[in-house]
């Protein structure tokens, strides 16, 4: 497959046009020249075109087949040779370790408004900032949600995440993303995954840009299964994207490797490209997937479907059926079931729930909840439809017929832990202090009428 790429702020060292393999889970091949992949061995005594092999680990040696992930890249020079890290300083607005002493519990309802473009000049790295998240990197179990916001490329440098999975969300701006399986273009309303001790660069060729990250510690994300739906659906596996082999050769002086590790950022120095990668195999591999693709089911009849039927993709816990950490979507889709409240219900949830909207208005949040903002609703913290929703659908009455959401995307990442906010999120100037008044004008509209004698005694 291949993706056209506008040559407007076009960086010299990408392409017009990027190719693309499709497919979840596949095994895949691919190389930037004929020859380069070792037939019949991984690591022969010598490589073609005198390449090393090297192979990144995504799940451990002995891990089930199924569940076992791994690629081999075969590289002018080995990713070992670099300088020994250091701390970075600054380090940053990250947290890998959710406890007492990095932030906070609260099961108060959050909002926060979109944020501005960066005072000063921000990458990816430096516009990274954690909001909540729950476990730890350390012991592998776990979660954290960030936000991003940035207005220069990166430069000479490349950002290794060694704590988890990046699932990121654009919302504002095109990411143009170099890894070292090859180069995609991530626009808002995709999205893609980066797996964990990847390395990869981020160019903006529209200038700021900003979106939402989730990260899972010690799993990685699936497709849900189907269940009673059947064997189509949903998010479909032909619909995932996956990079071609492209290297860089050239010599790069002072080149910066960034590597977060527990949390904490540090560096380390080398005089070329880490994506010097000619050619590589396997299934550890980053991809990308466009939202408008998702396939979703609903309600025909009466009622309204539980969230989860949106799952694109999920990063599931050691208990069957009980998720690490689901993105579900809530896409355009018609409504029709009859005699139902069709914005979702008024809930409580075991589940905890952080909401995001890449673009249109969200269902439920008539005011107050717009593109690039966010807002988390704890374990067992009510939440729903606010004033405004909830009148104007009942208004409508329940013969309204059948109604399309359109122009609209608005996301979730749920979890079974429960996440612990950060204390700069709650300091922030975009936290809507005024929230919980959205709910503060629902009324009783209650009516009880006495039985009259004839109808008898209760």
């Amino acid at each position: 497959m291949e993706e056209s790429v506008r040559s407007q702020n076009l960086d010299s060292d990408f392409p017009v046009n990027l190719r693309y393999e499709s497919g979840f889970g596949n095994h895949f091949s691919s190389e930037a020249l004929r020859g380069a992949l070792p037939q019949c061995q991984n690591n022969p005594l010598v490589c073609p075109y005198g390449l090393y092999a090297e192979q990144i680990s995504g799940s451990s040696f002995t891990a089930p087949r199924k569940l076992n992930q791994r690629s081999w890249f075969y590289r002018i020079k080995p990713s070992v040779t670099h300088e020994p890290f250091k701390p970075r300083e600054p380090s940053g607005h990250l947290i890998s370790e959710f406890n007492q002493a990095t932030s906070c519990a609260t099961p108060t309802q959050l909002r926060w408004k979109p944020t501005e473009a960066p005072e000063r000049p921000t990458d990816f790295i430096d516009g990274l900032y954690t909001f909540c998240g729950a476990g730890s990197s350390f012991l592998r179990h776990g979660y954290a949600i960030h936000m991003y916001n940035a207005d220069r490329s990166m430069d000479n440098c490349a950002f290794c995440n060694a704590d988890g999975d990046f699932l990121i969300v654009p919302q504002k701006g095109r990411l143009w993303i170099t890894t070292e399986c090859g180069r995609m273009q991530v626009s808002p309303g995709e999205i893609v995954v980066l797996p964990q001790g990847f390395r990869f660069s981020v160019y903006l060729p529209d200038g700021p840009s900003r979106g939402y990250i989730a990260e899972v510690f010690g799993t990685h994300f699936q497709l849900p299964d189907l269940g009673p739906i059947g064997a189509n659906g949903l998010a479909a596996s032909r619909d995932f994207l996956v990079p071609t082999a492209w290297f860089d050769q050239s010599l790069r002086p002072g080149y910066t490797i960034v590597q977060k590790f527990g949390g904490e950022l540090f560096t380390a120095k080398q005089d070329f490209s880490p994506f010097n990668v000619v050619a590589w195999h396997g299934n550890y591999v980053p991809y990308k997937y466009d939202l408008s693709k998702f396939c979703p089911f609903n309600t025909v009849l009466v009622d309204h479907g539980d969230p989860s039927v949106n799952t694109v993709l999920t990063a599931p816990s050691e208990k069957p059926g009980v998720a690490l950490l689901d993105f579900v979507i809530f896409p355009p889709r018609w409504l029709v079931a009859e005699n139902t409240f069709r914005p979702p219900y008024y809930h409580r949830n075991c589940m905890s729930e952080f909401m995001g909207l890449i673009y249109g208005a969200y269902e439920a949040k008539a005011d107050g909840f717009v593109p690039g903002g966010a807002s988390l609703h704890s374990c067992m913290t009510p939440h729903g439809p606010d004033t405004k929703t909830f009148e104007a659908t009942v208004a409508v009455g329940g013969d309204s017929g059948p109604s399309r959401i359109k122009d609209t995307m608005a996301f979730m990442f749920e979890s079974c832990l429960i996440p612990r906010v950060c204390p700069w999120a709650l300091e922030s100037p975009y936290l809507d202090r005024d929230y919980y008044q959205c709910w503060i004008g629902l009324r009783s509209h209650f009516s009880y009428e006495e039985k009259t004698a004839t109808d008898g005694e209760h």
